[in-house]
């Protein structure tokens, strides 16, 4: 399964790279939203991991454009913001999974298992 990583920092980058590894998925990353747009394009991914600070835009606002391109790429949302206000806001955008960070291995593997679960994601 095809996932893109989208967050600034590299550290998370590369342990959520090796998490998602063990759990048969493939993996890219980019560090910020320009890269994104461009990296959807090339390889359309499954699920998007968003981080919502990054140096050029908030991963909140980018959303749309995920939505209104790729219907049907799920967003897990990870950030260090992690509000009731935050949280509501981005499940109202359609992230559907919102994780605070510092997150755990158990907490990514939980979602990729909500998702296919939930018959989100198409087994590849």
């Amino acid at each position: 399964m095809k996932t893109l990583i989208i967050d600034d920092e590299i550290d998370i980058c590369f342990l959520l790279s090796g998490i998602l590894k063990q759990n048969n998925c493939q993996t890219s990353y980019v560090n910020n939203l320009a890269d994104a747009v461009v990296q959807l394009k090339n390889s359309c991914p499954v699920i998007v991991f968003l981080d919502n600070h990054l140096p050029d835009g908030l991963g909140i606002d980018f959303v749309a454009h995920i939505k209104k391109n790729y219907p049907t790429t799920k967003i897990v949302m990870i950030t260090a913001y992690d509000t009731i206000e935050d949280r509501q806001q981005a499940l109202n955008k359609g992230v559907d999974v919102f994780l605070g960070k510092p997150f755990t291995k158990e907490a990514i593997i939980n979602s990729l298992d909500f998702l296919n679960n939930a018959n989100f994601i198409p087994h590849s």
